[in-house]
């Protein structure tokens, strides 16, 4: 990575979400109000006054439609419906005029490149081969003997592609005689994209949410709706059992097509309203340029995972390695710089498919608080829209869980048996690989108090609370002025208040430091505008400037920058103690700036331009 990177100085806002916060609420492991063991729409209800006083602008919900729950929830029976589990259609109208009246919008999680096998659409398909409804999804007929024979990895499947959920991405269908396609579980089929009554029916009810009070969609994989038709066979990995089938159906040949087509049926029609983010494996920044450029017309934002696969071998979840920091700025710089002319940012360090942000990027240990509230920092000051997953707020941590019979994600399950059964490795083994990464990770309850489960419920929870919530809790640290939750309010509220975050340029210092991660933000303005105004050439123009340091290491660290000047510029945040800061007045000291163990340290200074 070139050093520095500087991206556009004094780049306009785009739109409102370029100040604003997500907050990720998992609906089944958030709060639960009738003691079933499963969060629900009143438990959230019941947090309102919480997630307005921690100051997120928006709440992004995971499926809560109607659905079997074999992928909890990612398979969607009815998508004009809640699930029973959930609540009701009012419970939800509810909960979206409380957001409103606090001020806060609500995104619902949008999951249109496959339904569940018990939604209508796929019962009338595979009902019979001429069925009208046949062509709404992927079927095709076995492959021939001569075929089978010559293609590793497949049976009588029509291609040899693998499930993401370990398998064949093929099943068999009996009463038909031919196959559908599902790069997830068997019981979420591929849904045909090249179908046009298929797009019109899901604009259709997207409207339909939209018209609902509803502010927007996060797109689940929504970078696989186009694929390669000839689907052809994919390359086989060393030690893999099935083709990769990603070049065949990631960013397929009429995906800008496809959502340029949704923008103007739907987010159109609302124009500065919404918020759009499309959760894209595999996006390449080149092409999530066109994705978010607004002058194409496609999405706002997209999450991609390049960042989140460094601590794994070969982009592989169950062989992990450990993270280098150098990497994590390449990676991010990367995406900052390009990103900087056109398109947007989204940034998280976790959500529902990850593992605990402080247990994966700091020390949940000794320095658990310490790092949570360091990493708060380092993302939310990066120039895009952060995300904060449900409880990474008070630092909450990864679970340990001792047998395979713990688990309850179906990715884990299946990796077990497949791990286990073919692939010869031993019960101890495959444990072993999986606690690090795995989804269930981030799907404990929410820790609420110190009490029985945690306060998420009064019942026997889906799956277990960790123990530590007898001192990682909300209860411990809403009133505690130097804990992890209210040093993320004033993060959110720092990133609120100074256009410089939103706004302002980035430039990555010290690349190959192997344990610092620094970088300035600076945006130019007319002295008093207290924003990016526009220059006048009768008045000397301003530049606001941010530098922010943080260790990610549990030593002390000397950091010598090639620009001293910043000695002496004002600290505005800092996650040790306001005691334990130089008594300097609140400025940096002149030298190298010391950090100590996973610090945090911005500094803030005006210069002529």
């Amino acid at each position: 990575m070139t050093s520095p990177q500087s991206t556009a100085l004094s780049a306009p806002a785009r739109d409102w979400f370029q100040r604003a916060v997500v907050y990720q609420i998992y609906p089944r492991s958030f709060a639960d109000s009738d003691g079933d063991g499963i969060g629900d729409l009143r438990g959230i209800i019941s947090k309102l006054d919480y997630l307005q006083r921690l100051g997120v602008d928006v709440v992004w919900l995971s499926p809560i439609y109607t659905s079997p729950q074999d992928d909890n929830g990612y398979d969607i029976s009815d998508y004009r419906n809640v699930d029973p589990l959930f609540g009701t259609l009012e419970d939800l109208r509810e909960l979206t005029d409380g957001l409103h009246a606090r001020g806060m919008k609500l995104v619902m999680d949008l999951v249109v490149n496959h339904t569940s096998d018990e939604h209508p659409w796929f019962m009338e398909s595979r009902s019979s081969r001429d069925n009208p409804k046949r062509n709404w999804y992927w079927w095709r007929p076995p492959r021939d003997a001569a075929a089978r024979s010559a293609h590793r990895g497949a049976d009588a499947e029509p291609n040899n592609w693998g499930s993401a959920f370990s398998g064949p991405a093929w099943e068999f269908d009996q009463a038909t005689g031919e196959y559908y396609l599902h790069i997830f579980s068997k019981k979420q089929p591929d849904l045909n994209w090249e179908n046009p009554e298929v797009r019109a029916a899901v604009y259709e009810m997207m409207n339909w949410w939209l018209d609902r009070g509803v502010d927007g969609f996060r797109m689940d994989v929504i970078n696989f709706i186009s694929k390669d038709t000839a689907l052809p066979d994919g390359p086989v990995a060393d030690g893999k059992l099935f083709g990769d089938g990603t070049p065949y159906y990631i960013d397929g040949p009429r995906m800008h097509e496809f959502l340029q087509e949704m923008h103007r049926e739907v987010f159109a029609k609302r124009p500065g309203e919404l918020l759009t983010v499309g959760e894209m494996p595999g996006v390449t920044v080149e092409e999530a340029i066109l994705y978010t450029d607004p002058a194409r017309a496609e999405v706002d934002m997209v999450f991609q995972f390049e960042h989140v696969a460094l601590d794994q071998e070969d982009g592989d979840k169950w062989r992990p390695k450990k993270l280098l920091l150098t990497e994590l700025k390449q990676t991010l710089g990367r995406w900052q710089e390009g990103l900087a002319e056109r398109g947007w940012n989204s940034l998280y360090w976790g959500n529902h498919d990850q593992a605990r942000a402080v247990s994966r990027f700091g020390d949940d240990g000794k320095y658990r608080e310490l790092s949570a509230k360091m990493l708060a920092g380092i993302l939310h000051l990066h120039r895009g829209t952060p995300y904060v997953y449900q409880g990474e707020e008070l630092g909450m941590t990864n679970m340990t869980f001792g047998a395979i019979s713990d688990y309850r994600d179906i990715e884990v399950l299946n990796h077990h048996r497949e791990a286990t059964s073919h692939l010869g490795h031993t019960d101890a083994e495959v444990l072993a690989a999986l606690a690090p990464l795995n989804r269930d990770n981030a799907r404990t309850p929410v820790q609420w108090d110190a009490s029985r489960h945690a306060g998420f419920t009064t019942g026997a929870p889906w799956i277990a609370v960790n123990p530590n919530a007898n001192h990682i809790n909300a209860a411990a640290q809403m009133d505690d002025p130097d804990s992890v939750y209210n040093f993320y309010r004033k993060v959110i509220a720092l990133r609120h208040a100074e256009p410089v975050v939103s706004h302002g340029d980035f430039t990555m210092l010290l690349p190959d430091d192997p344990h610092v991660y620094a970088f300035t933000r600076a945006l130019a303005g007319s002295p008093g505008d207290g924003a990016n105004g526009a220059e006048m050439p009768d008045r000397e123009m301003l530049v606001l400037e941010m530098l922010v340091l943080g260790n990610f290491s549990g030593e002390e660290r000397n950091v010598e920058l090639k620009d001293e000047t910043w000695a002496g510029a004002e600290l505005v945040l800092g996650n040790y103690a306001s005691a334990d800061h130089p008594s300097d007045g609140g400025a940096a000291a002149a030298g190298p700036l010391r950090l100590r163990p996973w610090e945090l340290k911005v500094l803030r200074r005006s210069r002529r331009a």
